[in-house]
């Protein structure tokens, strides 16, 4: 258990950061407003109605509620396989904390707002990335862990005694 409440633990440091950049963000800048921090990076407010890179973005309002139920099935799925897995299981047990912490993150704002708030903008010249948040890149690391994880990196897999 004690293992099960430091992975809930990165999970919820994530919520805070990405919760607090967010509010940061909204009370800071006006919507569309772009700060350049650094050549290739600007701060770029803008509301997300759709899911990741904006897909679904246009579709009428529906997808609100289908990306929140989606959220809550998979923290929910999420919750449960960290609590099944096994005390050496450390690099898959980050991974599915960045994913869970950054699946919250992005639920509060679907329920709270009806859009997710996306600030972090990467370009090269005129072409930009989907602006993304904290959340996103949260669930961004933990999917690459898990596949990283599911190609053998990190500690050797322990058989299961029956």
């Amino acid at each position: 258990m004690n293992d099960m409440v430091k992975w809930l633990s990165l999970s919820a440091l994530i919520i805070i950061l990405d919760q607090g950049s967010k509010l940061a963000i909204d009370k800071y800048m006006q919507l569309y407003q772009s700060i350049p921090v650094m050549p290739y990076f600007n701060l770029t407010y803008v509301h997300n109605t759709g899911a990741a890179f904006s897909f679904l973005s246009e579709a009428g309002g529906w997808q609100r509620w289908f990306f929140a139920g989606l959220a809550v099935v998979i923290s929910i799925m999420i919750t449960l396989w960290l609590i099944r897995l096994k005390s050496h299981e450390t690099l898959l047990a980050m991974a599915l904390a960045l994913v869970l912490g950054g699946a919250v993150g992005n639920l509060i704002d679907r329920l709270a707002y009806g859009y997710v708030i996306d600030f972090l903008d990467v370009y090269y010249q005129d072409w930009h990335w989907p602006a993304f948040n904290i959340a996103d890149s949260a669930i961004t690391l933990g999917v690459i862990l898990m596949l990283a994880e599911s190609f053998g990196v990190g500690p050797a897999r322990q058989p299961d005694v029956l």
